[in-house]
């Protein structure tokens, strides 16, 4: 048999590739399909990947958010340190919440296993996903160090040769409010990536190979020369970023160094604020998550995402600040920081890039994270206890020519969660689910619209709500004369306005009402067309009062 050309060869192996990213989605969609919390089943709030021996990934799901996806891809080089890989049997599978190994708070589960081919060990699967409850204070920013948050699962073996370790289980169970859902998810995790093994020895029957060496160099040598290329084409130097945002108690300012370096991007966080004393505080791995994401997006958002692109991107910040925090710091709330970061990167980026990047948008989720039960909604209600997150957004930020997208999250990228299955495993009616009017920033192109919803315990009880609210008093910027989104809001339907961030009670009989920010507008409102404001009018996207004060436009 002759020896195939070097431009066959790389054909096949394009092939093979393309057969890896089906493998690691088909394992995604495992996961989503078995698990049991809204979180990964209704929102995708996941990620699954493979990785070579060396603990590099070689290919992720479609199906995930950056924060998973990208800090695990750092999280299985711990495990193979802890577990070296020679001492891995088929059936193992190992598991860690660590905030800082795996991906970036408590209430994110990491489950790694080995995946054999032969009978030999050929790559591992990881994934991620985030559970309902962990126990501690609950999803909220109230903490004032780790300990407070929830169970800390170290690196542990979790399941030997196919057998589930009872005892980690039992601790597992006993520490949450949700044992039922917790438990089902870790199953799921596991099973997954059993998924993920049994399709990928599949694949290496059927192409003839028995291992991924030559595979895995060929996806991270052209993805990484990729990436060269297109920061290659880019213009070299170093631009500032900064944005403030509200923070807990006090306002909280982001710094950003971008620097173009021909082969590799730099992005450096000197100059933000030092660490907080409440759980807002985002651990380097979930920073690097972020902020790379961002980067890519705009560079070249179309090579695949493995540690040949995540390495021509370089993080770095100083020690004790909130973009990395160290241990023991709380970091229940890590997003209200990470999911900020590709703004940041944009307002350097945007100097440099005209016309690349969108307006601000309005980035930290508005996911209502919502319970009750003794001790943390009274001693006497008869209601049943509940934990629930339920996942929501306000608007995206207007891009370059085209509006934003409305209720929309960027840059995480969850689903919004149905009122029906919130209403289905939890006692909570929702009364109001809609289109915020008026709150996407005016601008040649306009900013996405937030939402409203208003909801009240079913059985008239009280309730709570561990509220982690972005964008109240300073809201998404627009961009090249576009106005900014409208500042969000949280209030009870009998007007008390409520924190924006930290564990509060809805009094029994009270609505919630939650009203999210608008994404930031693009360029001069008055460039606008006259055609797109009459119909954001006709729609009820903007009122007729704004109408006329923003874009100049009367009705007829």
């Amino acid at each position: 048999m002759s020896t195939p050309t070097p431009r066959v060869a790389d054909i096949r192996l394009q092939v093979m590739w393309n057969r890896l990213l089906s493998v690691v989605e088909e394992q995604a969609r495992a996961l989503v399909r078995t698990a049991f919390s809204t979180s990964a089943r209704e929102a995708g709030d996941i990620s699954a990947g493979v990785f070579d021996l060396d603990g590099r990934m070689l290919a992720q799901a479609v199906t995930g958010t950056p924060g998973h996806v990208n800090s695990m891809a750092r999280s299985v080089v711990h495990f193979i340190r802890e577990f070296p890989v020679e001492t891995m049997k088929p059936g193992d599978a190992y598991v860690t919440n660590d905030p800082w190994k795996g991906t970036g708070h408590l209430y994110d589960i990491v489950v790694t296993s080995p995946a054999f081919h032969k009978g030999k060990m050929v790559a591992l699967f990881s994934c991620t996903t985030h559970v309902v409850d962990i126990g501690g204070i609950g999803f909220s920013p109230d903490g004032r160090q780790v300990f407070h948050e929830g169970l800390f699962l170290p690196l542990l073996k979790m399941m030997s040769e196919g057998t589930i370790d009872e005892n980690v289980m039992r601790i597992v169970r006993a520490n949450v409010r949700e044992p039922v859902q917790v438990e089902g998810d870790i199953h799921a995790l596991i099973g997954c990536n059993g998924i993920g093994e049994r399709r990928l020895s599949d694949m290496m029957t059927e192409n003839g190979i028995d291992d991924l060496d030559e595979l895995g160099a060929h996806i991270i040598e052209k993805s990484r020369a990729g990436m060269v290329a297109a920061i290659d084409r880019l213009p070299r130097g170093t631009w500032k970023g900064h944005m403030r945002i509200d923070g807990y108690d006090n306002p909280i300012d982001l710094h950003t160094s971008v620097t173009l370096a021909g082969d590799h991007i730099a992005v450096d966080y000197t100059g933000t604020s030092g660490t907080s004393a409440f759980g807002i505080n985002s651990p380097m791995c979930y920073t690097e998550a972020y902020t790379a994401f961002g980067v890519k997006c705009v560079v070249a958002p179309t090579i695949p995402n493995n540690a040949g692109t995540l390495d021509s991107i370089l993080v770095t910040a100083p020690d004790n600040t909130i973009v990395n925090a160290p241990w023991p710091a709380a970091v229940n709330a890590r997003s209200t920081i990470g999911h900020m970061l590709p703004d940041v990167c944009y307002d350097a980026l945007h100097k440099v890039l005209p016309g690349r990047v969108p307006a601000e948008g309005t980035s930290n989720l508005w996911n209502l994270k919502l319970g009750a039960g003794h001790g943390m909604t009274g001693t006497t209600s008869n209601s049943r206890p509940f934990m629930v997150t339920t996942f929501h957004s306000g608007g995206a930020g207007a891009r370059p020519t085209l509006d934003g997208l409305s209720a929309t999250p960027f840059p995480s990228g969850v689903r919004n969660v149905p009122v029906e299955i919130t209403e289905t495993i939890a006692p909570l009616v929702v009364w109001k689910k809609e289109y915020r009017e008026d709150s996407g920033g005016a601008g040649q192109h306009r900013g996405g619209l937030g939402q409203v919803m208003e909801l009240e315990h079913r059985e008239g009880a009280a309730f709570g709500i561990f509220a982690t609210f972005e964008r109240v008093k300073h809201p998404a910027r627009g961009r090249d004369g576009g106005k900014p989104g409208a500042n969000g809001r949280l209030s009870l339907a009998s007007g008390e306005v409520m924190k924006a961030k930290g564990f509060q009670t809805i009094p029994a009989g009270e609505r919630l009402v939650v009203e999210m920010p608008g994404g930031g507008g693009f360029g001069d409102p008055a460039k606008r067309d006259r055609a797109s404001v009459e119909r954001d009018v006709r729609l009820g996207l903007v009122s007729k009062e704004k109408a006329k004060a923003e874009y100049g436009v009367e009705e007829d």
